[in-house]
């Protein structure tokens, strides 16, 4: 991929960062954003109704740093587009989502801001690493919506790839690490709240896809991230819920299949959510949210598990 000569390493950006009883965690990641070397770096914290304190221990903690204080839950979509509102408001030139249990290297921006100026790029994505094993957690990710589960991203569990390794493009975005020009915002529009939580970066990247956009990964841009806290791990009953019930109506909508196509894709997901289930920690409480989520799927009941 071509880097322009002109790539503005000095354009404003603003990260969002979205919190929600993830105290510790979120102060760790600001830490790690204050200790970053790109010049012209701000901070916006949206906080989902957090009841353990978080927003008093941000504001006290990191007076620099914009705080938006929900008084509802409003989930990973609705959470993170008041943060792209604000960012947009206050005129940053490319905005970063990075999940608050995550922690950044101190050179992992000018990368992404190199990449992300390239013509025709909707977002660059960091290298993220398991905080608790070192090794890739996400380096991109094939996608293809007709089937029911799409696997581990791609490079899953192996060594992180050398920072000299060329940015190259990938299917779908992690909303975990990724950096947006303002001009693919614009175009492409925010994440879809009804969603709340689970495949809205897939979902924008169909739609930044279908813009002609393309989404690349940067290995030079590394972050470390504690994988699905604050859900309770990639296995609680929340993460089982949203994953599947969100997977099955975005691939549903950018493909359909017919009847039995459908039904094909849906016994996919079920039976791999299933296995998953079964290895967690709460096997029952695993089993109910996976059925929870095929119903709600099937109604298109989205937005808040309901309980």
């Amino acid at each position: 991929m071509a880097v322009p000569p002109g790539a503005r390493l000095t354009a404003p950006v603003t990260a969002v960062v979205l919190s929600w009883n993830g105290r510790e965690d979120t102060l760790a990641c600001l830490e790690s954003l204050a200790a970053a070397t790109y010049p012209r770096l701000s901070v916006v914290v949206v906080d989902n109704a957090s009841t353990d304190g978080a927003p008093g221990a941000v504001a006290g903690e990191f007076p620099d740093v914009r705080l938006i204080a929900l008084d509802e839950n409003r989930g990973f979509a609705g959470g993170v587009d008041v943060g792209l509102t604000a960012a947009l408001e206050d005129g940053a030139d490319s905005v970063l989502l990075l999940n608050n249990d995550a922690t950044v290297e101190p050179g992992f921006l000018e990368p992404l801001v190199t990449a992300a100026a390239a013509d025709g790029v909707g977002a660059a994505c960091a290298q993220i690493l398991d905080a608790a094993t070192g090794r890739v957690w996400y380096a991109g990710a094939t996608y293809d919506p007709r089937r029911g589960h799409q696997g581990r991203h791609t490079g899953y569990g192996l060594p992180p790839l050398p920072p000299e390794t060329a940015p190259y493009e990938t299917d779908r975005a992690c909303g975990g690490a990724m950096l947006i020009p303002r001009s693919a915002l614009e175009r492409v529009g925010p994440l879809e709240t009804e969603l709340f939580a689970y495949a809205e970066d897939v979902e924008w990247s169909l739609r930044a896809r279908a813009a002609g956009l393309r989404i690349v990964v940067v290995p030079a841009s590394v972050v470390h991230h504690r994988v699905s806290a604050s859900s309770g791990g990639a296995s609680s009953p929340d993460s089982l819920y949203y994953a599947l019930r969100n997977g099955l109506v975005v691939a549903e909508r950018a493909a359909p299949l017919g009847r039995l196509g459908t039904a094909r894709r849906r016994a996919e997901a079920a039976a791999a959510f299933v296995a998953q289930a079964l290895r967690s920690r709460t096997p029952l409480e695993g089993l109910r949210a996976v059925l929870a989520g095929m119903g709600d799927a099937r109604r298109l009941e989205l937005g808040p598990r309901r309980r």
